[in-house]
């Protein structure tokens, strides 16, 4: 969530560099800033009120001391009146700041000096690409043939378990997904993550503080009995983590792992590119977390994109960067980086990671500070990335490692598989 006190001083400001995301601000800001006028007036009226209000109270005993009865009647008489002027200016108050705050949710992260301008994925700016495609022989299969031939992805069971997007892995599949998830783990502790293991279900309050409420309630599950939101990412629970504390400096940085299934309706996703893995609405994925010093968070963000390429790289697997541009970006990023891993048989850059900067706008909500050198209190910057998402890993894995002989095996993987091939 913006900084009101931002929006005070740069209204402006944040119109145009909310242009940038394709968002039109400018009624939405008025509005704010007009709760926010009408707030500081109720205010200013009730200070006043409750200022006469202890003028008069404190007349009373004077008043009866001295034999005024009558008049001390009458202060009595007033002070009442003015509590209930009080009680009304303080209900106008709640009104306003409740508009207000319910209008400031609805505005976007700004985003950063450098995201381009642009619409969609197409203007997206490609910053690296690392590997050599893989040219694969003829009859070469995409992934989900594979996973049928050596039977280890099993997309109709678990369409008959649950539907479709749910697959079932079997085998050497569902031992390639356990030593991705070790490894990926094993690779972020070594760069200082500390592993946690969150529940999968939040409640609503975290579902606020990291963004995804009230902007994506139809892309999660909802288990509404209990009001519990099945987790869209291990981002959530993760960064809820230090909802509502306050650090101190020396405890900065903040790095956090954690692996979790990932739950996503999806919904209006149809079409060839979204067949096997590609699309799913449960996987897997590891995530990494920071919590940063403001000066110091966009040194973070470039860390966190280093030591994402490095894992992807690690893979032998053909990347690149890209940088999104303000039409493409999340709705409370300032600034994000995707990973995309080519598929050789399907000829398509899949996005596997994302690796983003909110800045202090998850702070915000989340009420996450920090008391700086002089004993201020200030909000915190908050970064996260996937390291890395399962599904489209696999299948590029599946595509652009086929032999005739079978699958192989990453070398780093092995340690985690027990074995070389899939075959």
């Amino acid at each position: 969530m913006l900084q009101l006190k931002l929006l005070r001083e740069k209204p402006e400001f944040v119109v145009e560099r909310l242009a940038v995301k394709n968002f039109d601000a400018k009624e939405i800001v008025d509005q704010i800033l007009a709760c926010d006028r009408e707030r500081r007036a109720a205010q200013s009226e009730l200070d006043s009120l409750l200022q006469q209000q202890k003028a008069r109270a404190s007349q009373i005993g004077v008043l009866m001391k001295e034999g005024k009865r009558e008049d001390a009647e009458a202060a009595k008489v007033s002070v009442a009146e003015l509590k209930e002027q009080s009680k009304a200016m303080e209900e106008k108050m709640a009104q306003a700041e409740k508009r207000q705050n319910d209008l400031l949710v609805l505005l976007p992260n700004l985003p950063c000096a450098q995201v381009p301008e642009g619409k969609n994925a197409d203007d997206n700016v490609i910053v690296k690409m690392e590997g050599e495609i893989p040219a694969l022989a003829e009859g070469a299969l995409p992934h989900w043939e594979l996973a049928a031939k050596y039977d280890i992805i099993d997309f109709d069971l678990g369409v008959k378990l649950t539907g479709a997007g749910f697959p079932v892995y079997k085998g050497k599949g569902a031992k390639l997904q356990r030593a991705l998830i070790n490894y990926f783990l094993e690779f972020n502790g070594q760069d200082g993550y500390l592993e946690v293991e969150p529940p999968v279900m939040v409640n609503e309050a975290s579902g606020f503080g990291t963004g995804q409420l009230p902007d994506k309630e139809g892309q999660m599950y909802h288990a509404t009995l209990d009001n519990f939101y099945l987790v869209p990412t291990a981002e959530v629970p993760v960064t809820n983590i230090y909802r509502d504390v306050i650090l101190a400096q020396k405890d900065f940085p903040v790095k956090m792992t954690a692996y979790t299934p990932c739950f996503r309706r999806e919904a209006g996703s149809y079409g060839k590119d979204v067949r096997g893995l590609n699309r799913l609405h449960q996987f897997d994925k590891v995530e990494i977390v920071q919590l940063s010093l403001p000066e110091r968070s966009y040194e973070a963000l470039d860390g966190m994109v280093a030591h994402v390429e490095r894992l992807v790289a690690s893979l032998g697997l053909p990347f690149r960067i890209v940088r999104l541009c303000g039409g493409d970006m999340s709705f409370t990023s300032a600034i994000t980086y995707d990973f995309e891993v080519f598929s050789a048989a399907q000829k398509r850059w899949l996005e596997v990671s994302s690796v983003s900067n909110f800045e202090s706008y998850q702070a915000n909500r989340l009420k996450l500070r920090y008391k700086d050198e002089n004993g201020k209190i200030q909000l915190a910057h908050t970064l996260n990335g996937s390291s890395l998402a399962l599904p489209r890993i696999v299948a590029a894995l599946l595509e652009n490692n086929q032999t005739a002989e079978g699958i192989v095996v990453p070398e780093v993987l092995r340690k985690w598989t027990g074995f070389d091939m899939i075959d």
